[in-house]
């Protein structure tokens, strides 16, 4: 039996309620969005339209012609019918047709429930924030984890470290080069074509390439945007930069954690720690030494650190606390995650040498926060990349 996400329940639950509002799925390319929400609609039982946008294809006409379908479904059946439309995106101003089509059949009493999917993040929000605010609820469809890569494909630790969470190349990875291409031309390219270069406001295309080429071999590791700036050798500017990792974050691949303060002062000001949402972005970036990231201690360090913050990043989109880093001087904390008053510095004992006495200063400036040592005794790592560790008290 195909492996089932936990969020395979959270659909079929809420497609099977009364409609009240539409269901969105949204989250990276190539996390198995599709095939969550397609056994979902099959273990519904209730007559379903399944069908996917394309880009330069599909129009509002096309996606009224879904919904018209998934009508008559509903009319001949006497029975609710569900309309799913995978990649909602790619249908130029979707939120005006799907607000009209669903304040319709709100207005008849047309039992239509109503799955939008979109990889685009960015955009996907936009629209929501904008046309449709009351009408839905978000599915997010975050990275894989450890838990589930084990559980899925029989990863080990240093599997995951290297070949990140991709359920799509799991079984690629006994043929490297194969796997290789199949992350930069399924997911790295796609995903800043398609679901940013595309759609969002991106003067200079090939600066957000290079800031994703560039940045992800540094993830784990604080770089000022001046430095990025010398690295692209380009003549763009910090706005620009912090403007491009937003996108990327959007999108799934890369973010610049900003350092914590309670008073949010510094917040723009601070040098971002990069940190890719899945090492197998760091590992495809970082060129022919990408073997070293599990040989050297150093760079393994960086890789164990970039997989603890990808966790968080994911944990965090799912669950709605923030990720951010600390450092004042030498004395800096790996990561810290806030969620209201709710702190917690965590450290990662990683392998790589790096200055200590950052939680000592933290927890003395920030009484409150809850102290995690991630590779401790009593939080291993692989314990607590498998979700067995509570992050806040």
């Amino acid at each position: 039996m195909p492996y089932q996400r936990n969020i395979v329940s959270v659909i079929k639950k809420r497609i099977e309620e009364p409609r009240k509002f539409m269901q969105i799925v949204v989250g990276p390319r190539q996390t198995g969005k599709t095939t969550a929400v397609s056994q979902a609609v099959e273990q519904a039982s209730l007559p379903y339209v399944f069908a996917e946008a394309t880009k330069g294809e599909s129009t509002q006409d096309w996606l009224r012609a879904q919904w018209y379908q998934a009508r008559n479904m509903h009319e001949a059946a006497c029975a609710p019918a569900v309309l799913v439309i995978d990649e909602v995106q790619f249908v130029p101003q979707w939120q005006a047709a799907v607000k009209t089509l669903w304040d319709e059949d709100g207005r008849h009493g047309t039992e239509v429930r109503v799955v939008l999917t979109g990889s685009s993040a960015a955009v996907i929000y936009d629209g929501l924030n904008e046309s449709l605010m009351g009408r839905f609820e978000v599915i997010d469809s975050t990275h894989w984890s450890y838990r589930e890569c084990r559980e899925a494909f029989g990863y080990t630790l240093d599997e995951y470290l290297y070949f990140g969470g991709y359920p799509g190349a799991a079984s690629l990875r006994f043929d490297e080069a194969r796997w290789l291409r199949y992350i930069r031309s399924a997911i790295i390219e796609p995903s800043i074509a398609n679901d940013v270069l595309q759609i969002a406001d991106v003067r200079r295309p090939e600066l957000m390439r290079r800031l994703f080429e560039v940045g992800a071999p540094y993830s784990a590791q604080e770089i000022s945007y001046r430095k990025l700036l010398g690295q692209l050798d380009d003549k763009g500017n910090a706005a620009t930069i912090a403007h491009y990792l937003t996108l990327l974050s959007k999108a799934g691949l890369m973010s610049g954690l900003v350092k914590y303060d309670p008073k949010l002062l510094r917040e723009k000001a601070s040098s971002p720690r990069i940190m890719v949402h899945n090492t197998a972005l760091m590992t495809a970036a970082y060129g022919r030494h990408r073997k070293w990231l599990l040989a050297e201690p150093d760079a393994r360090g960086r890789l164990v650190e970039s997989a603890v913050g990808a966790y968080l990043i994911n944990r965090g989109i799912a669950e709605g606390f923030s990720v951010f880093w600390w450092r004042e001087g030498n004395d800096e904390v790996d990561f810290v995650v806030a969620e209201k008053e709710a702190v917690t510095a965590i450290e990662v004992k990683s392998g790589r040498v790096k200055p200590t006495g950052g939680m000592s200063r933290f927890m003395v400036e920030n009484p409150h926060a809850r102290m995690l040592v991630v590779g401790a005794p009593d939080c291993g790592i692989e314990a607590f990349l498998n979700g067995d560790v509570e992050l806040f008290r």
